[in-house]
């Protein structure tokens, strides 16, 4: 057999790509089409009053305006697109997405009508004449404070704000930390981005009266689940439905949600109005109508031993799902799981809360909540080399699961139902690999110093990964052998440019024994194939391709039988090549493959019982569970430190895919990965105000990486095959992107050693960095950026308690107590093992007494000897937000001393006393709250020999 798997074949679609031929959704025009436009809501909460069309529909061109209420009984909630797996303990309140707003809107540019006129700008114009009574409402944009008791809901129907509680577990983390000789504790924060694909979402359907066929052109990752869903809304026979998911300009996750709106409407429109309908998405309204993702804040440590090996993590993060939950719980339940990494943690406790927010709604984003794990755990280890002052490389190194250890269980459930199981992998040899090319110890030796000394800040990071890909639940394929020769297969899932057209074709002409260019591929129409999943969790080429094998297999071995029956040999004889089967060392002998296509399709005669015509097979296949691909990333930057400009000088990605079907376009694949992985990384980022306003919706406000700050990625590859599929390989098309921002992450601090800056925010704008570089020092709760003339309030000092350090320091984590501690604070509650929320009430001077909504954080504790506590109190009066230390020791002759140092920022309308009273209340506050303490615990203490 000659082999074709592997080999670096040229992409068989980009000739039809470079010169225009190919067909995107936008292309398509009809004869006598419509054109759609929709009015958004301009808030991301109110209700909804009235909406009035009549001005609309006296515009000349304007053919119908729709409202929820003209929907009728097709008005619904969208289904629930992932079950949430079946997790013990979970909550999950469900709340998808409606057609049209009825009563209430939930986030900024949901759908309120839709026009349908004769043009695109007739249709657009239309929509200025509807008029739209809103009763606004206030808006939930921090998903910490949406859970206050007193926060606006966004569904009525529920208590809260919660959409879903998860706790997963292995081991015993207390036990492991109190045995830790270290522990380190950090607030981490991954903020909100688009996909930003080159096409916009579009739409077009069409319904053929004469032949009752409803033909939908869509941008749609899942062309047949879309055909399957819309078919049942709409009241059709499947086989009267059918989806082209053409070529798509990216995907990237957000293409994946199914039955948006759009997607809903457009259809029913087409089949009311018996003409074409067309919708295409523009670049503004893509900013709020498309889903986003990246939202989270993680309260997480590690418990480390001397050596640097991990006894236990423990992470308590909230997840912000938007304003409806269609997607379940995947991206979530990706971070809890991805956190693990490549390394054997024994013990680890992992909590999420995701909540409801005014804001669009979050789903996959290439990479769909691994950054997020990976995030942690990266920053975690590089906190934790740098305090036990081992060489990053070295302690990731003493933690990797053993070559030997696979399959390894890490004894949580997956987003696939499954237990989290990597089927295979080698991890030390892939960070040596990437150590050695991006010159690690010679960089770390010579390179950084000398550059130092010439003033630049020159810094490597170099960082791990998972990635959990090849998911169920299964995928076909098609293959056909046509009486010309030529091999025809035909796919249910759809492309977006991943290479399906070349790769799928390598895979059968290897087994068929033909040229690459001799097979003809189709994708992504449902006509062509009737069953199917979609393109997602870098699973293409794992399950669809595995579906392609053994589909060609079964054509490979039903020619290979009939040549066996013609020529009067055993099939053992026979050999496939160049398009032919023949007897081994006799080439002259034996068919074309087009020659027993007709063979095997005789027009008139006998033929044997249970023989199938035609050399044609369909086969499915679908993974026991998902396949984990592996990698080391490493980069070298330089900051400038007057600009906050970052350079990438160097990116080296050392990556483990299993076998590699086409280096080239594996290759493709990651280096489109680290684009997208940069952008999130130091320029993606979405900022909304307090009012849900998306300030920054358009590709002027919104950075995006160019070809200028992308650098071409040096590439080492390693191959551990996966044991769970025929081909051996694993994902790879979100391997660039993941664990960029701990990589970023670590390459500037190491630039800036010496500056004290430390980076627990992703993703981190040239602003940002600015910030983090002029404060010089650790990452501080930022500020609204509508509030200025912040304030600096230092407070520290020392004081005596009358009681043992255990006392003391079990006291002060104690809410009640705690609480007592701060001037003011009328309620103190736990809401995580090391986080409280709380209301108090500060009066200042001129400034009379307000209520501020206080969130209290510990972090870095070392039981009963002290810890850090993050503090961030808002209210309409301005904000007070920093940070304190505390250290606890025994004072000679009984009792403990306390010493403080608290470094606080002040602003807003209370800020304006000024400076000088702001540091005696400091003062005063701080004295007298410490005193309340020493009587709470000489209360509580009483009679128990302290």
């Amino acid at each position: 057999m000659t082999r074709l798997v592997g080999k670096r074949v040229l992409r068989n679609e980009d000739m039809r790509l470079l010169t225009g031929r190919a067909l995107f959704v936008d292309d398509v025009n009809l004869p006598g089409m419509l054109h759609v436009a929709f009015v958004r809501s301009d808030h991301a909460h109110a209700r909804l009053r009235q909406v009035d069309v009549e001005r609309a529909l006296k515009r000349p061109g304007v053919v119908a305006v729709y409202t929820a209420n003209d929907l009728g009984d097709y008005w619904r909630r969208g289904p629930l697109l992932v079950s949430p797996p079946p997790i013990k303990g979970m909550v999950f309140r469900e709340a998808t997405q409606v057609p049209l707003a009825k009563d209430k809107i939930r986030h900024l540019g949901e759908p309120i009508a839709m026009v349908v006129a004769e043009s695109r700008y007739i249709a657009e114009d239309a929509v200025g004449d509807v008029v739209v009574d809103f009763e606004p409402l206030p808006a939930v944009t921090d998903f910490v404070s949406a859970l206050r008791r007193d926060a606006p809901r966004i569904h009525e129907q529920f208590d809260s704000n919660l959409a879903a509680h998860v706790v997963q577990a292995k081991g015993n983390y207390a036990k492991a930390a109190a045995k830790a000789h270290k522990i380190i504790s950090r607030e981490l924060r991954y903020d909100r981005g688009i996909a930003g694909a080159i096409e916009n979402r579009s739409v077009v359907a069409d319904w053929n009266a004469a032949t009752e066929e409803l033909t939908i052109w869509d941008t749609t990752q899942a062309p047949i689940p879309i055909r399957n869903g819309l078919a049942g809304m709409l009241g059709l026979p499947e086989s009267q439905v059918r989806v082209v998911a053409p070529f798509v300009g990216g995907g990237f996750g957000p293409k994946i949600m199914m039955f948006y709106p759009e997607e809903v409407l457009v259809p029913w429109a087409a089949l009311r109005l018996g003409r074409p309908v067309k919708w295409t998405e523009d670049r503004r309204e893509n900013f709020t109508a498309t889903t986003q993702e990246r939202g989270q804040v993680h309260n997480a440590e590690i418990a480390l031993a001397k050596n640097g090996r991990i006894l236990g993590v423990k992470d308590v993060f909230f997840h912000d799902v938007g304003a409806y939950d269609t997607y379940g719980l995947t991206i979530p339940i990706n971070s809890q799981c991805t956190l693990l990494g490549q390394y054997d943690i024994a013990n680890y406790s992992s909590e999420f809360t995701a909540v409801f927010t005014n804001k669009p709604i979050v789903t996959p984003v290439r990479g769909a909540g691994r950054q997020h794990g990976v995030f942690v755990i990266e920053r975690l280890l590089d906190l934790g080399a740098r305090e036990l002052g081992i060489d990053r490389v070295e302690i990731r190194r003493r933690n990797f699961i053993g070559a030997g250890d696979f399959p390894y269980d890490n004894e949580i459930i997956f987003q696939d139902f499954q237990p989290l199981v990597y089927d295979s992998g080698d991890y030390e040899p892939a960070l040596k690999q990437a150590a050695e090319l991006i010159g690690y110890e010679k960089f770390v030796r010579d390179e950084q110093p000398r550059l130092r000394a010439q003033g630049k800040h020159v810094g490597l990071g170099i960082v791990s990964y998972i990635e959990g890909t090849g998911i169920g639940p299964y995928e076909g394929a098609r293959v056909r052998v046509e009486p010309g020769g030529r091999v025809v297969l035909a796919t249910g899932v759809g492309t977006q440019g991943q290479g399906h057209f070349t790769t799928f074709a390598q895979i059968v002409a290897e087994q068929l024994g033909v040229d690459v260019s001799d097979v003809q591929v189709v994708t992504g129409d449902t006509r062509e194939f009737h069953w199917g999943t979609g393109t997602f969790a870098s699973r293409g080429a794992v399950v669809a391709g595995s579906a392609c094998h053994a589909a060609a297999e079964k054509v490979r071995e039903k020619a290979i039988a009939l040549a066996a029956e013609l020529l009067q040999v055993r099939p053992g004889k026979l050999v496939v090549e160049r398009g032919r089967i023949f007897v081994k060392d006799s080439p002259s002998s034996g068919f074309t493959l087009g020659e027993l296509a007709r063979k095997a399709n005789p027009l008139r005669g006998a033929v044997k019982p249970g023989t199938e015509p035609g050399l044609e097979a369909t086969a499915y296949f679908g993974p026991s569970r998902g396949s984990t691909a592996s990698g080391v990333h490493a980069m070298i930057v330089e900051v400038d430190k007057e600009t906050a400009n970052v350079a990438i000088k160097r990116y080296v990605v050392v990556h483990d895919c299993g076998v590699q079907l086409n280096p080239m376009i594996v290759e493709g694949q990651i280096q489109g990965g680290v684009a997208h992985g940069i952008g999130n990384a130091f320029y993606e980022q979405l900022i909304f105000d307090e009012g849900g306003q998306l300030l920054n919706a358009s590709l002027m406000d919104y950075l995006l990486p160019t070809a200028l700050d992308v650098p071409k990625v040096e590439m080492g590859h390693l191959e551990t095959p996966s044991p769970l599929n025929p081909t051996g390989a694993k994902g790879v098309g979100e391997a660039g992107a993941i664990p960029t921002g701990a990589l970023f992450a670590q390459a500037v601090e190491d630039a800036l050693q010496g500056t004290g800056v430390e980076i627990l925010e992703i993703p981190l704008s040239p602003n940002r960095l600015f910030e983090l570089i002029q404060e010089g020092g650790v990452a501080k709760p930022v500020a609204p950026p509508s509030q200025n003339g912040a304030r600096t309030l230092t407070v520290k000092g020392s004081f005596d308690f009358d009681a043992r350090v255990e006392s003391v320091y079990e006291a002060l984590l104690d809410p009640a107590i705690l609480a007592s501690a701060m001037p003011g604070s009328q309620r103190l509650d736990r809401i995580a093992p090391d986080r409280y929320h709380g209301i108090m009430k500060v009066g200042l001077g001129p400034v009379s007494a307000a209520e501020f909504s206080l969130g209290v954080a510990i972090q870095d504790a070392e039981p009963n000897a002290g810890y850090r506590m993050a503090v961030d109190a808002r209210g309409s009066l301005g904000f007070v937000v920093g940070s304190a230390t505390v250290q606890l020791a025994p004072r000679s002759g009984g009792g403990t001393t306390m010493r403080y140092n608290a470094d606080l920022h002040v602003g807003g309308t209370i800020a304006a006393v000024g400076q000088r009273l702001l540091d005696s209340a400091g003062r005063v506050m701080s004295a007298q709250g410490l005193k309340a303490l020493n009587r709470q615990l000489k209360r509580r203490l009483d009679g128990d020999g302290a």
